[in-house]
């Protein structure tokens, strides 16, 4: 059989199975239809619920506002799909092609999409961990719990870690006039993703909307009543936060150690890709039957030195499984690059928080439009004499303008003439990262060497 005989057969009777029954599984398997895939299609998830959006768990569920039930992604089309839910994949047989499942079946493909996204890293002292009350935010289970703890009044909320989830929890405890205590181990909130400057900013939010924001602090041990509910947190300066809620808000695993042994490069940074999203296995050789798409993979981007990028963010995943499934079953040929411009958003105390590009890169930052005492202002991120990423704050309308900068490599300082001519936006000032060897909560976007092979890399989990 001839490439293009098996293309042809592989389109239209091929088996293609996609492991992970999220965002970017969904987008993945409708991709596949609307180009032409009318094989037999089997989707796998560890969770019993149908693809729903992660998003609104940290923002609108525990505001009550919207009911986890009506998470659900909404469907661009039938996917014609036979689901597996509710049973995780535990193996992979690279040469027999077949995936294995926690209740002992095993799936054959002829092509494989690995998008097992990420889990809540969770509480390192696992008897802490099981204390009534202690919450991580990743799952749907996961928010249903804690907002139903939020409705019921606690007297105090203990948020470890100020990424950007953490912080949105703090941010929507306030809004339901709940009393909240932030544990950051680095210096400010949102330090690990955009830097000491934006951190001090965030900061200040917190402080003016009531939250009781602790810095520079760890969290040495959760203390529980006889009843095995937490009561406080013994912090590493001595202090004692009381508290009967806790959420534990320190970053993601990615979920790969059920690839371990399979022979692809798969670790505790993700799965290894190349541009057009195939995974490399652990010699660092390319496979051309398992691709690799969202929060799971590793891939180079030519905007960034072809560093490989993990990036958590919803808008990559669903770029990528569509980059992915278009090259799955097109000739290489007509197979395309994954080149999205990471973009990210929150929204904390009424504040909209976005950005473009890898803020974590930039060495510099200047204050280009607004201001940072008003909170309205966009700050742009230079690194090795051009324009990396921004971040705006309450400031939008010129992210897409920036994002034409990162693309085309844009000169830093930024020189045009809209750039406001106020102090603190006259010259570029150290974006002030934090130490990425000491993570903290973790950025969204994580930059992971050069190559599956590069193994100089050393990444340590902290204990808080």
């Amino acid at each position: 059989m001839t490439a293009d005989d098996h293309l042809v057969w592989l389109r239209r009777e091929g088996r293609i199975v996609i492991v992970g029954a999220s965002l970017a599984g969904l987008r993945a398997a409708e991709t596949l239809r609307e180009e032409g895939f009318t094989g037999s299609l089997t989707m796998i998830g560890d969770e019993p619920y149908e693809p729903y959006d992660r998003p609104p768990l940290s923002k609108a569920v525990l505001l009550g506002k919207a009911s986890p039930q009506y998470t659900e992604l909404p469907r661009r089309r039938d996917i014609d799909a036979k689901w597996l839910l509710g049973v995780a994949a535990t193996g992979l047989d690279l040469s027999a092609k077949r995936v294995r499942l926690e209740d002992g079946n095993e799936v054959e493909y002829d092509r494989l999409l690995i998008a097992t996204g990420v889990r809540a890293r969770p509480w390192p002292k696992e008897a802490e961990a099981q204390l009534d009350g202690v919450f991580v935010l990743r799952t749907r289970d996961d928010a249903v719990g804690l907002e139903r703890r939020l409705r019921a009044s606690p007297r105090r909320v203990l948020v470890i870690g100020a990424g950007f989830t953490g912080s949105e929890i703090a941010s929507a405890c306030r809004e339901q006039g709940i009393a909240v205590t932030l544990a950051e181990r680095g210096g400010a909130p949102l330090v690990g993703a955009l830097g000491g400057v934006i951190g001090a900013v965030a900061a200040e939010l917190h402080r003016e909307n009531g939250v009781d924001l602790r810095t520079g602090i760890m969290v040495a041990a959760l203390e529980g009543d006889p009843a095995g509910r937490v009561r406080a947190a013994h912090l590493s300066d001595g202090d004692i936060v009381e508290a009967d809620v806790v959420v534990v808000s320190l970053g993601a695993t990615r979920n790969t150690e059920w690839l371990a042994g399979s022979g692809l490069g798969a670790g505790p940074r993700g799965i290894a890709c190349d541009a057009g999203c195939r995974a490399f296995d652990f010699r660092g050789i390319v496979t051309d039957d398992i691709y690799v798409a969202g929060d799971v993979a590793r891939s180079p981007h030519p905007l960034f030195g072809y560093q490989f990028l993990s990036l958590e963010h919803w808008g990559n995943a669903v770029s990528q499984a569509e980059v992915a499934a278009h090259n799955m079953i097109n000739a290489s040929a007509d197979r395309r690059p994954h080149i999205w411009v990471p973009a990210f958003w929150s929204s904390q105390f009424g504040v909209n928080i976005k950005s473009v590009g890898v803020p974590s890169m930039g060495d510099e930052i200047m204050i280009t439009q607004g201001s940072l005492a008003e909170r309205r202002f966009v700050g742009a991120y230079g690194y090795q004499g051009r324009v990396i990423a921004a971040v705006s704050f309450d400031n939008t309308r010129w992210l897409d303008f920036y994002q034409r900068q990162i693309e085309t490599a844009a000169p830093f300082p930024v020189e045009f003439p809209t750039v406001d001519r106020r102090p603190e936006g006259q010259r570029p000032v150290p974006s002030d990262f934090p130490d990425p060897s000491l993570p903290s909560h973790g950025p969204t976007v994580t930059l992971s060497g050069y190559s599956p092979t590069d193994r100089r890399l050393v990444f340590t989990p902290a204990h808080h």
